[in-house]
């Protein structure tokens, strides 16, 4: 490698340790690194600020945006204290209960939507639901960004890097329904034990508590029900909007960033208090971990492992979707799998080719390897970031190591998972 090459890897390696151990804010190590990068040439401002390839993804950072601008106005509804009220009560205020009702709705929506969009809708209700029943909130959101991630796999508009394989393979929105959703079920019942066995010191049953909300009607948390109302169509739009984007030829970013700020305007709230709850240090963590992880891919360093990775296994079909698998999940809890995924996406379609009609199993070996292995550390993900964030803002930080302690646990058994699943039904029953 170059020495460019090796003062990236260097300074990358830097800033994650900072993240890692929390020495620094994450947003400031991630900043920083990106400024080194920056004042270093391992990038410039071309590179960070406008390419496709080595700069920030602004569709992810507007995406976010808009996201975070529809969530600040409907909370105002009161809707969030409403959802939070019934689950509580159709879960008769068992704790795992409604983890269950809440990971198995995140996983779903995480499906039709992204996950990203349903870890910023579900994340109010459940701080809310915590706060009444007096139970640990950091265990739901944890389990709820993490079923996010599994649930997002299982559809091509599910997980970003999904979108990724799709325009770089051909495969549409139902192969993915067909390879991906049957077995992402299944880890779905999988992850609700684990849940049962991960989280269990967090099911406390206070029945006074779940006196008191069982006692409460869920209608009268609604205090604004114009505004509930202009909210519902317009987050409706923008939901239907997601899912026709490609025929719209609208991207999802454009959708959000739109439908926030027309929101907005027909809200007819004060802009400055709706303004100053958008996750403004999420969106610069983002920045950050652009420009940085753009360094590593601006001199190849990314590129480089991927392809000694796919010569090693050329020729070797099985072994190839193997690699590809554990080494996108180790991959993507490093760096972020959007970018990972684009770097790699071209190498596998040279050995998905190679390998004529079997090839395809490539491009599911690396869309599982990716969006799994994101629930791997507190950075493996957008959707994990959003969710740190967020917990952060309403005063209950989680660490990096608090996430990746349950993160790898997660990641290594869906891996796992993954082998049998991908060698039945691509090789031995094939």
């Amino acid at each position: 490698m170059s020495a460019a090459a090796w003062i990236a890897v260097v300074v990358f390696v830097a800033a994650y340790v900072l993240i890692a151990t929390e020495w620094t804010h994450r947003v400031t190590a991630a900043v920083g690194g990106a400024a080194v990068m920056l004042a270093l040439g391992i990038t410039d401002a071309h590179g960070a600020f406008f390419s496709e390839k080595t700069g920030i993804d602004w569709n992810v950072i507007f995406l976010l945006l808009g996201m975070m601008l529809i969530v600040a106005v409907i909370k105002r509804t009161g809707v969030f204290e409403y959802l939070a009220i019934w689950a509580a009560k159709r879960a008769k205020g068992r704790p795992f209960k409604i983890m269950v009702i809440l990971v198995l709705v995140t996983a779903v929506a995480s499906a039709a939507l992204d996950n990203v969009t349903t870890v910023l809708l579900i994340a109010p209700v459940t701080f809310l639901i915590c706060q009444r029943l007096a139970v640990p909130v950091v265990p739901f959101i944890l389990a709820e960004v993490m079923a996010s991630n599994i649930g997002g796999t299982a559809t091509l508009v599910g997980d970003p890097p999904n979108i990724i394989i799709a325009s770089r393979s051909g495969l549409g929105f139902n192969d993915f329904l067909i390879h991906l959703a049957p077995f992402i079920a299944f880890v779905l019942v999988v992850y609700l034990g684990l849940c049962r066995w991960l989280f269990r010191k967090a099911f406390t049953y206070d029945a006074d508590r779940v006196a008191q909300v069982m006692s409460l009607n869920e209608r009268d948390a609604i205090r604004d029900v114009r505004l509930l109302r202009i909210s519902g169509v317009v987050l409706a739009a923008v939901l239907v909007a997601f899912v026709l984007h490609t025929t719209l030829h609208l991207e999802p970013s454009v959708v959000a960033l739109l439908g926030g700020l027309l929101l907005l305007v027909l809200s007819k709230l004060d802009v400055g208090p709706v303004v100053k709850d958008v996750e403004w240090p999420t969106l610069v963590f983002f920045a950050g971990l652009f420009v940085m992880v753009g360094g590593l891919v601006a001199t190849g360093v990314i590129e480089k492992i991927a392809t000694a990775a796919a010569d090693a296994v050329e020729g070797r079909l099985f072994l190839a979707s193997m690699v590809l698998l554990w080494a996108s999940a180790a991959l993507s809890a490093i760096v972020d799998n959007i970018p990972y995924v684009a770097t790699m996406s071209p190498i596998v379609a040279d050995l998905a080719a190679g390998a004529g009609d079997k090839g395809d199993v490539l491009w599911w070996s690396l869309a599982l390897g990716a969006d799994l292995g994101g629930n791997a550390t507190a950075i493996g993900a957008s959707a994990n970031v959003v969710a740190l964030g967020i917990a952060e803002k309403n005063g209950k930080k989680i660490s990096f190591w608090e996430f990746t302690r349950y993160g790898l646990v997660v990641t290594v058994i869906t891996i796992a998972l993954a082998v049998p699943y991908l060698w039945l039904r691509y090789f031995a029953l094939a």
